[in-house]
């Protein structure tokens, strides 16, 4: 990992483990799990908020006058606001995607569930999707929640990321195992 993104990942760290500990404490966790959700939605929608988080030309009075309408937009919690007008004043509203997959995962580790990254090379349905989640997590033995995309590339099959663990059972892999099999024979 590069050294700045290090440095990011732990300044992110350290505020999101702060914010968690203060919702737990304030029995307020599924407000931050809807606060989370509602902020990284927006990141992802919104290339002028990103935009705005991330230049040093943006003063540090417009990020924090931006990042209160924001909060007051999505209804978030004050605790998540105040946090944010924090990061705002202290020109760490960079951090922000960081942050909220931070605090995703505390969130997450504290319920007891875990994430599956599942690339497929369509669509999965609704009975798939569900049918994926019960067989992972009679592997893992934790709630685990599908965090899903789709690649045309792969032809079929699935690739699943689950922590350290890569299950890939596509065609695309299984192809190309067969021409490197071919190419030692040859």
């Amino acid at each position: 990992m590069s050294e700045p993104a290090s440095i990011s990942l732990g300044i992110a760290a350290r505020y999101a483990s702060a914010l968690f500990e203060l919702a737990k404490d304030d029995g307020v966790l599924q407000a931050l799990e809807a606060d989370t959700a509602a902020l990284t939605e927006t990141l992802a929608a919104s290339s002028d908020l990103r935009a705005v988080i991330a230049s040093p030309v943006v003063s540090r009075e417009d990020q924090a006058k931006a990042i209160a309408a924001i909060a007051a937009r999505l209804g978030l919690n004050p605790l998540t606001a105040n946090t944010l007008a924090l990061m705002a004043d202290k020109r760490r509203l960079f951090v922000l995607p960081q942050f909220a997959a931070q605090l995703a995962d505390l969130i997450a580790a504290e319920k007891g569930e875990v994430t599956a990254e599942v690339t497929a090379a369509q669509a999965l349905s609704a009975a798939q999707s569900k049918k994926l989640a019960e067989t992972l997590k009679a592997r893992v033995g934790k709630t685990v929640k599908l965090k899903t995309t789709v690649d045309e590339s792969l032809i079929g099959g699935l690739v699943v990321k689950l922590g350290s663990t890569m299950i890939d059972t596509s065609v695309k892999a299984k192809l190309a195992a067969l021409q490197n099999a071919m190419k030692e024979v040859g």
